[in-house]
């Protein structure tokens, strides 16, 4: 693969998927797990040496919720780790950037803003119409 430069932004007006752009999607992929998995280290490291029996109750309890907060944190982030894993799986097959539902390529806008995107714009706004038609029922 191409080494994408630290100052290369993909452009709409390029081939799209192209070489380096994959690159520079691939980078910017990394880059987010590592973050994520060096946040992940940083809370065990916290709860393993946070006080487990706090003598006052009201203490107790709000470390226990700080515990329950920052513990569906991490799990929201595993989960985006899993998500960004295949996403990196899907440049090296050669199918990332394109929508999974249409086929149609997903755009360079929406990938900047949501790298792990899976659907174009229409589709996820057609699966989410459908989600609320479900949750209303």
């Amino acid at each position: 693969m191409v080494q994408a430069t630290i100052h290369y932004r993909p452009s709409e007006d390029e081939d799209y998927m192209n070489d380096l752009q994959l690159e520079y999607f691939r980078q910017k992929l990394l880059k987010w797990r590592d973050e994520l998995s060096e946040e992940s280290l940083k809370t065990l490291h916290h709860l393993q040496e946070e006080p487990h029996n706090e003598p006052d109750i009201n203490d107790r309890a709000t470390t226990e919720t700080d515990r329950a907060l920052e513990l569906r944190t991490r799990d929201r982030e595993r989960k985006l780790i899993i998500k960004i894993d295949d996403a990196l799986e899907r440049i090296r097959n050669g199918s990332y950037g394109y929508c999974e539902e249409t086929g149609i390529p997903i755009g360079i806008p929406r990938l900047e803003a949501r790298p792990i995107a899976t659907l174009c714009l229409e589709a996820q706004e057609r699966h989410e119409r459908m989600e609320r038609v479900h949750r209303d029922e």
